[in-house]
Parts: C-alpha cells; structure tokens; sequence
C-alpha cells in the first residue's frame, strides 16, 4: 500500500512540475537554411509550427530536434503552410512521418497549375494531410487552450490570397501613406497570397508575414492599420527587397526583428538599411549572416546564430514571461541573450 502511495504521490507532483514548468510563451526561429521554420509554444505546452523549410532530410530533423529535443512536445498541434513555395512547405512531408501532426492550415490548394509552385508538392502534401487541410482566410483565428491568471493568447490572420481584413475579394489598388510611398509592379507569385498572421499575449504582439510583399504590406496599413505597433517582427520573405514596404515597417515599428534568412539568401542590404532606420528599434536578430554582403549590412555577430556559411544551424529562441509584459531573446548556442520590455 505505501509503494501505491508513494507512486500516486510521485506521479501527482510530476504532474505538478510539468504544469508549471511551461510558464513562458516560446517562440523558436529555426535554421533551414533561407526557409522557414517558427514554432511557438504556449504556456500551457500547445505548439504551432509555422512552415517547415525545404523538403530536405535536414530541415525535417533540425525541427523535430527543437520540438522534441529542446520543447520537450509529444505532437505539433497545429501546422501552418503561408504558402506553396518549397522552402516553407517541403519539410512538413518528412515530419509528419517523424513526429506526429494533429492540425493542418494553409490559404488554399492552388486550384490549377503556377509556375512558382511545384505540383508534385502540392500532391504529397495533399496525401499527407489526407485532404484535411483547412483553409484560412484573412479575418479568421485560431484558438488556443487558456487558463485563469495568464494573459489572453489570441492568434489572427491578417492577409490571405492577396486579402487583408475587410476586403471581400483582393483589391488591387494601393493608396499612398507618407512622403516615401513607392508602389511596384503587382507580384504575381504566390508571395503575395502568403497568410499574415498576429499573435498578441497579453500587451505583447508579434507579427509573422510569411513571404508577403510590397503592395500586400501597404494594404495591411493603408489606408487602415490593421497590425499596428509590434514589439516583434518576423522580418517578411526572409529579408527580401521587394518586400518589408517602408510604409509597414514605419506603422508597426518594431523593437525587435528577427531574419530568417540563409548564408546565401535574404537580409538583403536594403533591407537591414531600412530596418535601422525605424524609429525605436533596440536589436536586429538574424539567422545568418549574409556572406555575400559585408559586415556593415549586417547585424552584429553577437546577434547572428550562424556567421559561418558551413553551419551546425542553430537556432534563436524568444520567451515572453507569464505577465506578457517582459520578454527574451536568445542565441542558445552562443550563450547570449537579450532582456526587452513591452511597449
């Protein structure tokens, strides 16, 4: 009898350590090498992984060793695709057979052939979900599980298939916001049909715009800001230059960015020019440092997981504490970390 008690008892307070060992909201940026990889873990352990890198081996087991290995996650709740592009769709076609997927979401199979998407992809990714997939339109949230006493966790889409909150159907036309409005050509890709997506905590807010680009971004805050000010920016399509509008960086005002970009690829020169130059931004993070630019279009080395090219790719890690108020960012590898406090 006392063996029985003694294993209750062990139990129950394994179960207690485990209930409070999840206080913080964790936001891993992982390398897959100029794709993309974000996985967010809520207080009470509910996980989202937001794309999934290339369909190569490594970006599968680079995810599976955060999820497993470092979160300590039994299954990915919730799988998100912003878009058909290779590098944020291929990886999730190892990883559901790895390591278990309860929950699929993306802006929609593509209803006929595109030259930037590759439908033999779209074929396996339709096998894996099992046709499954829900579809997720601007306007629409996903629910996480909430508790009493921790700040309320709400995750909304903000731009899907080239639409933003409030439009019926995309609209084409861009209007001017400030001196420095440039419009572009209108991107034909599937960049453009990438889902935006706002994940507030408490006072803190976090924005991931997938590949957006240019003409898309302006509409998030033009002629109405539907994001507003930001305390973290998951810097748009990898740090490209025909995204990451002046007129979005200049509205959300960030006070941290975050690159998910390649050795290669992304964190281009213009756009770490822009970067720096919003008002009140503190720290530039990025994945890589872009070897083909100089250290002047980089951040510092301090805040760059991997300087080399030839990389064990590590990855940065941010935790907001339980009050939503204070938050962290961390290269784990290098033993560094960075203290902010919300707007």
């Amino acid at each position: 009898m006392k063996k029985v008690v003694a294993l209750f008892l062990t139990l129950f307070l394994t179960s207690l350590i485990a209930q409070g060992a999840q206080k913080t909201l964790d936001i891993y940026f992982i390398d897959v090498e100029g794709g993309a990889a974000t996985l967010i873990v809520t207080p009470l352990g509910e996980s989202m992984l937001i794309d999934s890198g290339f369909s190569e081996e490594r970006d599968a087991q680079r995810i599976l060793h955060v999820a497993k290995d470092v979160a300590g996650l039994q299954q990915i709740d919730h799988c998100i695709t912003t878009h058909w592009h290779r590098d944020h769709v291929g990886g999730i076609l190892l990883l559901a057979k790895l390591f278990p997927v309860k929950n699929f979401y993306d802006h929609g199979l593509p209803k006929g052939p595109a030259n930037d998407i590759n439908a033999q992809l779209i074929e396996t990714y339709r096998g894996v979900t099992e046709g499954k997939s829900i579809t997720l339109n601007a306007g629409d949230e996903i629910k996480f599980l909430s508790q009493r006493g921790l700040p309320r966790l709400r995750f909304r889409i903000l731009a899907s298939n080239a639409a933003v909150v409030g439009e019926s159907t995309p609209a084409e036309q861009i209007k001017p916001c400030g001196t420095d409005f440039q419009p572009i050509d209108a991107d034909q890709t599937d960049n453009a049909n990438s889902l935006g997506m706002l994940l507030n905590f408490g006072d803190f807010k976090f924005f991931n715009g997938g590949d957006l680009t240019w003409n898309v971004e302006n509409k998030l805050v033009c002629p109405k800001d539907l994001i507003g000010p930001v305390d973290v920016f998951q810097v748009n399509h990898h740090g490209a230059a025909n995204s990451n509008n002046p007129t979005m960086l200049r509205a959300i005002t960030p006070r941290v960015a975050i690159i998910d970009n390649g050795p290669k690829k992304g964190a281009e020169a213009k756009t770490y020019a822009a970067l720096q130059r919003i008002p009140g931004i503190e720290s530039i993070f990025q994945l890589h440092k872009n070897v083909a630019t100089t250290w002047n279009d980089n951040t510092a080395a301090t805040y760059i997981a991997n300087v080399d090219e030839k990389c064990a790719g590590e990855f940065i890690k941010m935790s907001v504490d339980a009050s939503g108020r204070k938050y962290r960012v961390e290269i784990p590898a290098k033993n560094l970390g960075y203290n902010y406090v919300v707007k």
